[in-house]
């Protein structure tokens, strides 16, 4: 929360700097240079904020697991999963966040064919999400003896880590509790009581009862025990069902569903095939400066804009 409120001081600070050159503008001081770097500073603090807004997700504030794998085509892809997985691990650097090589599989001749590794930091899946695709490249090939240009896909993949403990938050409110007599064998004494219990979890419907002690209270202990058992399940069976739907997100690793299209030749172009971003400075971003088209995302992934269509928008009419 103090970083919250340190961000927004943060602007608001800067938005009357910039005003205050403004007025020293029309006074006839010349303060162009100075205008242009606050005006910088305070772009990049605005987009922090937004990005913070924008990253609301259920999963997003969470670590991340990034999984690579080359597509079809040898030594070419698998030195381009390579490419990729320096490209994070650079990223990760530069904004500080940690990593942890899981599994690496290196190719015959050079590259990868699988890498995973953990990204430590806040808001690490949130951000990474922007690169969960196939990733194409178009160079000319440095294993080809006749320089010809090639085309080579690779795969990325992203979890969000899930710690491990599940905490079961019971409300007293969200339980129904019926008691009555218990059925079958048991004694006089368990038949003729309300010793029975059952218990609604409201929520999730999850019913339990249970009969068996003569003791109403002891009834109840073990009922709880065994609802808290059967949320853990449940909620359990739901991570399952999200990491279901993230395997099921995933696109074949060929021509036609890259989401990121890298040109090093005959020009230098980085194409985001979703948000319409274009990067010509393209070694700058293999090298981990990839935050632009991580905002872009973020952007179009909430709005739907492209920078295309934010572009029209800014047009005077």
């Amino acid at each position: 929360m103090e970083e919250a409120v340190n961000q927004e001081r943060d602007v608001s600070a800067s938005a009357g700097d910039i005003e205050t050159l403004f007025e020293l503008g029309r006074e006839g001081e010349d303060v162009t240079g100075e205008i242009e770097s606050e005006m910088k500073r305070f772009t990049s603090r605005l987009q922090k904020l937004e990005d913070s807004m924008l990253l609301s997700g259920e999963n997003d504030h969470r670590a991340a697991i990034v999984t690579i794998h080359p597509g079809a085509g040898g030594t070419e892809s698998q030195d381009w999963a390579e490419m990729l997985e320096r490209m994070y691990l650079r990223w990760a650097e530069r904004v500080g966040f940690g990593t942890v090589l899981v599994d690496r599989l290196d190719g015959e001749t050079a590259g990868i064919k699988s890498v995973t590794f953990e990204v430590n930091g806040e808001n690490a899946y949130g951000l990474l999400q922007s690169e969960i695709g196939v990733h194409r490249l178009v160079r000319i090939s440095p294993f080809d003896s006749n320089a010809r240009r090639h085309t080579s896909f690779a795969s990325v993949f992203v979890y969000p880590q899930i710690e491990d403990d599940i905490a079961i938050d019971l409300k007293p409110e969200d339980i129904k509790v019926d008691v009555f007599r218990a059925s079958g064998a048991g004694g006089q004494h368990v038949n003729r009581t309300e010793s029975a219990v059952r218990f609604t979890h409201l929520p999730t419907g999850i019913v339990v009862q249970c009969q068996n002690e003569r003791s109403q209270i002891k009834n109840r202990a073990t009922a709880l025990k065994i609802l808290r058992s059967r949320l853990y399940e449940y909620e359990m069976d739901k991570r399952k069902a999200e990491l279901r739907k993230l395997e099921d997100s995933k696109a074949d690793v060929n021509f036609g569903s890259q989401i990121r299209s890298y040109v090093l030749a005959p020009y230098r172009l980085i194409k985001d095939h979703r948000t319409k971003l274009s990067i010509g400075d393209v070694d700058r971003a293999l090298d981990g400066d990839i935050y632009e088209m991580q905002h872009a995302w973020l952007v179009f992934k909430k709005t739907g804009r492209t920078v295309a269509s934010s572009d029209k928008d800014d047009l005077p009419e």
